[in-house]
């Protein structure tokens, strides 16, 4: 059985819309695109080439295809994640998109355990990246098996959040931390259960 491998790049207010550039995402008026670049290091882009080492699927939800569809079939074979996205199964989840145009991508229109499931029989790793809706689904069905979070230290107010109501309780297991002197942090955890209590009275 495979694995669902997340990478996530969240702000302190847990903020993950458009990071990467001011038009990516402007859903809602969302007026903060480009929130991460300020903080970008060397060091940061070589671990998050080396989180994504293994990858044998991609799977991402519409916008985050969109982008990625934009821009991996042209970019340049220097970047490590070209070849590696380009080649790669991708699977997009989507109840709208018509047809994938992006070589290798079959469309999914839901994101249950019942389609997913499949996938973690066919693949042994497989990846997402941002794809808000489709991460807040899977984290709701319990399918998520590693998760990577880069906080970064700006607080946005509003936009789209990671986390929210609905998902599924779940115990994680730190299982790396990185700290960058730009501020930002990695933090790498693993499912390790179902969440425990007691009482510090």
């Amino acid at each position: 059985m495979g694995i669902i491998v997340a990478h996530e790049f969240i702000t302190l207010d847990g903020v993950m819309q458009s990071p990467g550039a001011p038009d990516e995402d402007r859903e809602g008026g969302f007026e903060h695109g480009g929130w991460q670049a300020p903080y970008g290091e060397e060091d940061t882009g070589a671990l998050v080439a080396e989180q994504y080492q293994g990858m044998d699927a991609l799977l991402i939800g519409r916008k985050t295809y969109d982008i990625f569809a934009g821009y991996w079939p042209t970019a340049s074979a220097d970047i490590p994640f070209t070849a590696l996205f380009n080649n790669s199964p991708k699977y997009v989840v989507s109840r709208t998109l018509d047809r994938a145009d992006w070589a290798g991508t079959t469309i999914l229109r839901a994101a249950g355990t019942s389609e997913i499931a499949p996938l973690k029989e066919r693949h042994s790793s497989i990846h997402v990246a941002g794809s808000g809706a489709l991460m807040r689904s899977l984290l709701a069905s319990n399918l998520v098996d590693r998760l990577n979070v880069w906080l970064y230290p700006v607080l946005l107010g509003s936009g789209k959040r990671l986390f929210g109501d609905g998902i599924a309780p779940a115990a994680m297991r730190l299982t790396e931390s990185h700290a960058f002197p730009k501020g930002s942090v990695l933090l790498a955890y693993e499912r390790a259960g179902e969440p425990t209590y007691g009482d510090l009275a």
